[in-house]
Parts: C-alpha cells; sequence; structure tokens
C-alpha cells in the first residue's frame, strides 16, 4: 500500500514538473563545409516577425544577432 502511494506521488510530481518546464530553444543545425547558410528563428508559428538570426559563411565567418526560439528556419547554399 506505501509503495503505490509512493509511486503515485512520484508520477504526479513527474507530470507536473513535465508541464511546468518550459521548452528549450531550437539549436542550430551544423553548416556542411564549403556552403553558406542563414538560421532564422521567428516569433511564433505564423513566421512573420524575426527575432534572430545567424549567418555562416563559406570561410568559417559567422554572425548572429537576436534571440532564439522553437520557430526556426535553414537554409543552406553551397559556395
Amino acid at each position: 500500500m506505501l509503495r503505490r502511494a509512493i509511486t503515485a506521488t512520484v508520477i504526479a510530481a513527474a507530470t507536473t514538473a513535465a508541464v511546468l518546464v518550459p521548452a528549450a530553444p531550437a539549436q542550430a543545425r551544423a553548416c556542411i563545409i564549403q556552403h553558406e547558410c542563414y538560421t532564422t528563428w521567428y516569433s511564433d508559428s505564423s513566421r512573420t516577425v524575426v527575432v534572430g538570426e545567424k549567418y555562416e559563411g563559406c570561410y568559417g565567418t559567422i554572425s548572429m544577432w537576436g534571440v532564439r526560439s522553437p520557430y526556426v528556419t535553414f537554409t543552406e547554399i553551397p559556395c
């Protein structure tokens, strides 16, 4: 009986924690060598408001501004 009560408490706590913990922002995908890559993050699923971008050039130059979010697009262009 005590084992069931403890198990139920653990399951309830884990379920609550899973609901309350926000998802991490989407990570940028790795850029293939000899490609130019653009990663763009948006404010919501409509993808109309850009909140951040990352540029990776053909020779290793990287620039990034803004914030990451779960709403992301990735473009890869051969050099």
